[in-house]
């Protein structure tokens, strides 16, 4: 078994308490003292501070120097408009396969003369070589393994990055800046995966302690872990990869085509032209047999990643799967997201999910269960 990897932060995590478990190849706190379900409640009504360094970073440089040509060849591997991607913005997208799946999601920013990435932690090995392997012609991919990756969530956020740097206040959600914060060069951008407003930090390995420490120093602000993150993530309706999103399922039925601007899709100026694109786009036309949905089981018992789902108490045949599921601490019920065939996908219908032999109610749900609160 290969030995896990330790964060820049691991000490700050012991220090403060946290229970580590292995994620994704790392040592990563689960939750510290104050336990996951009022980690929750505070990153969504004041901040909570998570570690995400785990994550991939990555540059990529055009060889000519001209960043369009870097957009142009990683649109044929990502099926969003990143040659529209304005200086200073950031976007979200995903990686696709030959057959349609999704190999990896993912966040890209331009930075004027580079490509921003950021892709997940049990995903960048293979996310690397993925890009080495078909944009070398044309681009220079840099690893940044020299910075970590911090995010800090929830309403006070704002207030809390401004207390060292004012120019974070005038972002909007998916803008980013480099701020000078306590001496160092720090990539900011104003989003996160929670649902909450915040920021999500590049920060080189030196300095990342002396920020955490002044974050965390601040009343309002509390360390968070990996089980908070995955409570509030559901509760926006945000995918997990590897269990919401993987390469089986493909944009449309992972209800992720909204990212797939008109641009790129049939008709559009660069319609196409990118992995899996006849596959994706056929589906955006004629639809697709199963969908992602948002369920609330009528019970409290919490309806689990791998529950199978039925249309009726007694049917014999699945017509869907549960991929992630738990208690929604701010909506206060279980809550769950899962695929079903789109017959039985309008909102509100009845469908039943069988937990340990017996069916138990769930009424199909529009996601997000709890709304958004970007600052737009």
């Amino acid at each position: 078994m290969a030995e896990l990897k330790r964060t820049p932060l691991y000490d700050i995590h012991i220090a403060l308490g946290a229970k580590m478990v292995p994620f994704a190849g790392y040592e990563m706190p689960v939750q510290y003292p104050l336990g996951v379900m009022k980690e929750h409640i505070q990153t969504r009504k004041l901040a909570g501070l998570f570690d995400v360094s785990h994550m991939g970073q990555v540059i990529i440089r055009p060889k000519s120097g001209n960043i369009i040509d870097a957009a142009l060849a990683l649109e044929k591997l990502i099926p969003i408009d990143i040659v529209g991607l304005k200086e200073n913005r950031q976007r979200y997208g995903f990686f696709t396969t030959d057959s349609g799946g999704i190999l990896d999601d993912l966040m890209i920013a331009n930075q004027g003369d580079h490509l921003f990435m950021v892709v997940n932690a049990g995903c960048k090995e293979n996310d690397i070589n993925h890009l080495l392997k078909n944009l070398e012609n044309d681009c220079i991919i840099e690893t940044v393994t020299d910075r970590s990756l911090i995010a800090l969530q929830g309403p006070f956020a704002e207030a809390a990055l401004s207390t060292f740097s004012p120019d974070v206040a005038g972002m909007r959600f998916m803008d980013t800046i480099k701020a000078n914060i306590l001496g160092a060069s720090i990539w900011v951008s104003r989003s996160g995966y929670t649902g909450e407003d915040g920021y999500e930090m590049s920060v080189p390995n030196e300095s990342v302690v002396k920020l955490v420490n002044g974050l965390i120093a601040l009343d309002g602000v509390e360390p968070i872990g990996l089980g908070a993150r995955d409570s509030l993530r559901l509760e926006a309706g945000l995918c997990l990869y590897g269990h919401d999103i993987d390469t089986t399922t493909t944009p449309s039925e992972s209800a992720l085509t909204w990212a797939i601007q008109k641009v790129r899709r049939r008709d559009g100026e660069r319609a196409g032209e990118f992995i899996g694109a006849d596959y994706i786009l056929d589906e955006i036309e004629k639809g697709v047999s199963r969908k992602r949905i948002g369920l609330r089981p009528s019970g409290r018992a919490p309806m689990r990643e791998g529950i199978k789902i039925f249309s009726t108490d007694t049917a014999e045949t699945s017509i869907g799967v549960i991929t992630s599921g738990g208690y929604g601490p701010t909506v206060q019920h279980a809550i769950s997201m899962g695929y079903i065939n789109t017959e039985f996908s309008k909102i509100g219908s009845t469908v039943f999910a069988e937990i340990r032999g017996k069916r138990m109610e769930a009424t199909v749900t529009a996601l997000p269960f709890t709304p958004s609160n970007f600052k737009r």
